[in-house]
């Protein structure tokens, strides 16, 4: 077991089980510790990110740790975070909200995963004027409410698929096809997330004159996506794009693959994280991936070092690839860190004036949070899946290779 290993298989038990009575604008601060507190989803449909969200968390406080702490106010403090498992559901989320507050004392939180939870826990950090920080809630319904101690590292949903248009409109034009001329499929869950990433696609269709032929729901369980792709075989549209977190993403590509359905740019959210390439080989070559981050990016900082850098030491501490959900999650960390620093104190009212004020480069990208919360300095990334990796292919400044478009017919592949 590593070094790291050990530290955090400490911190999966929940840092510290006792608690103080601390006032309203306290910090629990036991010693020299400081505790942050997440629900997270250890069970239920999003186990697989939640397990991605917990290990970024985790990866980037005992790197804190190991590194000196945090210094605030002349003090040195180590940092430690308590979890409670939400089983998946945005109403356990809120309720555990209240527990870690209330119950435990905890005044720093750092979000869960998926829009869902994040949307249920934001207006009550809001009520309870305690800091939020997330990296795994895109939604943009979440930001165009007001709230004031919701901070959010990542780029929001709709921007989550929309290089796919832009790519397939550079492709058309290449091919001397006007980009009006293609025409989208949408496959997505019924949740915020993945109906906001389906707003977005429609506004960039609209823009390109491209006309959506197929338009669908996936069902709850998201187990079975047959009748969509039935019509995708029929209608034959240029693009299918496909939202519905890890589980869809497996699903798709299981799917698509049985049926053979032969579609030239096939795109999808989550691909990265649910492994797909590692899990289905070269029935998931030529899938798009929107993500949030890359390890060929060119960001770094001093504690990870650059984007790679992250990326190595994750993959040695959990023996398997760095998912933009762990990134992103390791930078919440290092936000709040860097808060503390720069606050003038340790109250939640003056650690969330911090995170306003936050203007930063971490190894995931810079931030920068406007009046509602949204990182405005960082955008996304269209992975693809070529030779059994996920290549950059956009947008252009980040691409590592060319995309290929269209993906080749099942009997020629």
């Amino acid at each position: 077991m590593s070094k790291y290993s050990k530290f955090l298989s400490v911190l999966a038990c929940g840092a510290v089980v006792t608690s103080l009575a601390v006032g309203p604008t306290e910090a629990k601060v036991e010693g020299d510790t400081i505790t942050l507190g997440a629900p997270l989803s250890f069970t239920g449909k999003y186990a697989t990110a939640g397990k991605h969200t917990k290990n970024g968390y985790d990866l980037a406080i005992a790197k804190i740790n190991e590194a000196g702490g945090v210094k605030s106010g002349g003090k040195t403090y180590k940092l430690a975070v308590q979890y409670y498992d939400d089983e998946s559901t945005s109403a356990r989320t809120a309720q555990l909200v209240e527990r870690l507050v209330k119950q435990d004392g905890i005044q720093f939180l750092l979000g869960p995963y998926g829009s869902g939870p994040t949307a249920a826990m934001a207006p009550v950090v809001e009520q309870l004027q305690v800091p939020m920080v997330e990296g795994n809630g895109a939604s943009r319904s979440i930001f165009n409410k007001g709230y004031k101690y919701t901070f959010a590292v990542l780029s929001t949903s709709e921007q989550y698929l929309a290089e796919t248009l832009t790519l397939a409109a550079e492709w058309a034009k290449s091919n001397g096809r006007d980009p009006a001329s293609l025409t989208v499929a949408l496959a997505m869950e019924n949740d915020p997330f993945s109906q906001d990433i389906r707003a977005g696609l429609l506004d960039d269709a609209k823009k390109y004159g491209m006309k959506v032929i197929i338009d669908d729901k996936l069902p709850p369980e998201l187990n079975d996506m047959s009748a969509t792709l039935t019509k995708v075989k029929a209608l034959k549209p240029d693009i299918l794009a496909v939202s519905g977190h890890s589980k869809g993403a497996t699903l798709v590509i299981r799917q698509y693959s049985e049926m053979q359905v032969n579609v030239p740019i096939l795109s999808m959210t989550h691909c990265d994280s649910a492994d797909i390439a590692k899990n289905f080989g070269d029935k998931a070559e030529y899938a798009l991936c929107g993500a949030q981050w890359d390890p060929n990016m060119a960001y770094k900082d001093s504690l990870f070092g650059s984007a790679r850098d992250y990326a190595n030491t994750f993959k040695k501490t959990y023996d398997y690839d760095a998912p933009y959900q762990s990134a992103e999650s390791s930078a919440a960390v290092q936000v709040y860190v860097d808060a503390f620093q720069r606050a003038k104190s340790l109250s939640a009212k003056d650690v969330r004036d911090a995170l306003a004020d936050t203007k930063m480069q971490t190894f995931y990208g810079n931030i920068d949070f406007d009046e509602t919360g949204k990182n405005t300095a960082k955008p996304m990334v269209l992975l693809q899946v070529q030779g059994g990796k996920y290549i950059p292919v956009a947008p252009s400044k980040f691409a590592a290779a060319k995309a290929i478009i269209p993906i080749p017919t099942w009997d020629k592949r």
